[in-house]
C-alpha cells in the first residue's frame, strides 16, 4: 500500500506546479488577455459564429495533459471571438455587462487563496467583506442599518431568494397557494415568473397589472384588481415592481406601490437589477422614491457596477425572515456554528459553497473609489438620451424618453411590414459587426433596443451606431 500510496503521490503532485511553471503559464495567459484588451478598441462587437464552437470537440479530456499556447489558441479560435463579444464598446444589447479589469484581479486573489465565504467561522474575512458591501448597497438604498442579504449569482437567484422569503414570512403553505395572489407587469423580468415556478407558486394567482404610456405599472389599476381579489376571498400577498425594466428601462411608481402594499399587508419586492445603481446618479434619484419602503430589493452589481458577470445581490430588511427560509444545520458542520460574529452568507441564501464573489467588487471599488462609478452611470443616461434624440432625426420612430439608458426605437418604411423590415435591420447591423444591438416585441410591434451599459461604450461608439443604423435602413430601403 506504501508503495502505491508514493507512486500516485508523484502523479497527483503535477497539479501543484512549481514557481517556474507558474511563471510560464501566467506570462502566457497575461500576454493573451492584455493583447485582446489593446486591440478591443479595433474588434468587431459581433462576428459571424463560424463553426459554433465545434473545434472543441477536438480536444476531449483525457489523462495526458495540453500545452498552454495550443489551449489559449483554441480558446481564441472557439470561445472569446466568434459571435458576440461582451466586451465590446459597441455591445449595446440586452443589458450589457462590466468587467471592469481589478474584477479579474479579485477573482484571481479570491481564486488563490480559494477563501470559503459561506460561514463565518472558516472565513471571517471574507465574510464580512461580503457583509461590508451588502449592507453598503442596503445604505444607498435607504434601508436600516439592520437589513442585510446576499451576493448572488445574479438577479435570477436573488428573485427566488426574495420570492421563497416572501412566501414564508407571509405563510403560504401549499393548501393557500391557489388562493394567494402575487401582482405583477407585462414588463417584469422573466426571471420573475421562473422564481415563482421553482418557489412552488406556480398555482399561485398571478396578476398582470396594465402598464400606463410610460410602461410603468398602473396604480389606479392596481388598487381596483386588489380590491376585486379581496371581495372574491383571495389574499394578495406580493407585490413585485421593476426599478428600470429590461424593455425599456421603466422605473413604476415606486412610492404609491409602497403605499398599496403597505395598506394589504403585502410583501413588496423591487426587481432592481439592471436600474439599482442609477440611484446614485442625483438628477435621476427622485424617480426612485419610495423604493427604501420596499421589504427587499434585487440589484446586480455586474451591471450597474460594470463588474464582470456572475455578481447579483439580494438585500432585504427582515434578516430574520430571510434566514429562517434559508438556514440549515449539518451534523457535520457543528463546529461552524461558534463564534457567529457576522451572518453566515450561506444561512442567507440557497447556497452552501459558493465562490468568495465580495473580492471581486471590493477591490475595484477599493482601487478606484465611487466616482468614476457615478460618472460613467450618469454618462450612459446622457448618451441614451442623446441617442434618441438623433435617431429621430434621421427618421426612426421612438418609444417612450428613457429614463434610464435603454431605448426603443424602429424605422416604419412607406410600404411594407415594419415588423419584417426592422427584423431584418438588426440582423444586418449585427452582420456589420461593428455595434451588436437587440429588439424586443411590445404588443405586437417589434421595436429595436439600445442599452447603454457597458463602461467602454462612449459617444464614439452611439455616432457609429447611429452611422450604421442609418446606413443600413438605407441598404434595405434600397433593395425592396
Amino acid at each position: 500500500m506504501l508503495n502505491k500510496i508514493s507512486n500516485l503521490e508523484k502523479i497527483a503532485r503535477i497539479l501543484e506546479p512549481d514557481s517556474s511553471q507558474r511563471k510560464q503559464w501566467n506570462d502566457k495567459v497575461i500576454n493573451y488577455t492584455d493583447q485582446f484588451l489593446d486591440e478591443l478598441n479595433d474588434l468587431n462587437a459581433y462576428n459571424e459564429k463560424s463553426n459554433n464552437g465545434i473545434g472543441l470537440l477536438d480536444f476531449p479530456i483525457k489523462e495526458d495533459g495540453t500545452d498552454m499556447s495550443t489551449l489559449l489558441k483554441l480558446i481564441k479560435e472557439e470561445v472569446d471571438y466568434p459571435a458576440l463579444n461582451a466586451a465590446s464598446a459597441g455591445h449595446l444589447a440586452y443589458i450589457p455587462g462590466g468587467g471592469v479589469f481589478p474584477t479579474a484581479l479579485g477573482d484571481y486573489l479570491a481564486d488563490i487563496m480559494n477563501n470559503y465565504a459561506g460561514v463565518f467561522f472558516a472565513s471571517p474575512g471574507a465574510v464580512r467583506m461580503e457583509n461590508l458591501l451588502v449592507r453598503w448597497m442596503c445604505n444607498i438604498m435607504g434601508y436600516p442599518k439592520t437589513a442585510l442579504g446576499n451576493l448572488t449569482s445574479g438577479g435570477s437567484i436573488a428573485n427566488l431568494i426574495a420570492v421563497v422569503t416572501a412566501r414564508d414570512v407571509k405563510g403560504i403553505k401549499a393548501k393557500k397557494v391557489e388562493q394567494s395572489v402575487i401582482y405583477i407587469t407585462e414588463q417584469v423580468h422573466h426571471s420573475i415568473q421562473k422564481a415563482i415556478r421553482i418557489a412552488g407558486l406556480g398555482d399561485a394567482v398571478l396578476r398582470s397589472v396594465p402598464v400606463d404610456d410610460r410602461f410603468r405599472m398602473d396604480v389606479d389599476q392596481l388598487e381596483k384588481i386588489i380590491a376585486e381579489d379581496l371581495a372574491e376571498g383571495l389574499n394578495p400577498f406580493l407585490l413585485i415592481a421593476s426599478a428600470g425594466t429590461t424593455d425599456v428601462g421603466a422605473i413604476d411608481p415606486l412610492d404609491a406601490l409602497a403605499d398599496i402594499a403597505e395598506t394589504n399587508d403585502m410583501w413588496f419586492h423591487i426587481d432592481a437589477a439592471y436600474g439599482g445603481f442609477f440611484v446614485l446618479d442625483k438628477e435621476i434619484n427622485k424617480a426612485y422614491k419610495g423604493i427604501e419602503r420596499s421589504d427587499s430589493i434585487t440589484i446586480d452589481p455586474h451591471k450597474g457596477l460594470f463588474l464582470a458577470y456572475g455578481t447579483g445581490a439580494i438585500l432585504i430588511k427582515n434578516v430574520e425572515a430571510l434566514e429562517n427560509s434559508h438556514q440549515y444545520s449539518a451534523s457535520y458542520m457543528q463546529d461552524a456554528v461558534n463564534d457567529m460574529y457576522e451572518p453566515s452568507p450561506a444561512n442567507l441564501s440557497p447556497e452552501l459553497t459558493k465562490h468568495f464573489r465580495g473580492m471581486r467588487m471590493w477591490l475595484p471599488l477599493q482601487l478606484f473609489g465611487l466616482s468614476p462609478f457615478i460618472a460613467a452611470l450618469s454618462e450612459k443616461i446622457l448618451l441614451t438620451r442623446y441617442f434618441y434624440e438623433e435617431i429621430q432625426k434621421v427618421g426612426f420612430e421612438v418609444g417612450p424618453y428613457p429614463e434610464l439608458s435603454v431605448a426603443i426605437y424602429r424605422y416604419v418604411p412607406e410600404s411594407g411590414d415594419a415588423n419584417e423590415f426592422n427584423a431584418r435591420l438588426v440582423e444586418n447591423v449585427r452582420s456589420e459587426g461593428r455595434v451588436f444591438l437587440s429588439s424586443t416585441t411590445i404588443k405586437g410591434v417589434f421595436w429595436i433596443r439600445i442599452a447603454i451599459l457597458c463602461f467602454r461604450s462612449h459617444k464614439e461608439i452611439v455616432d457609429v451606431c447611429l452611422e450604421v443604423l442609418e446606413s443600413e435602413r438605407d441598404k434595405l430601403l434600397a433593395s425592396k
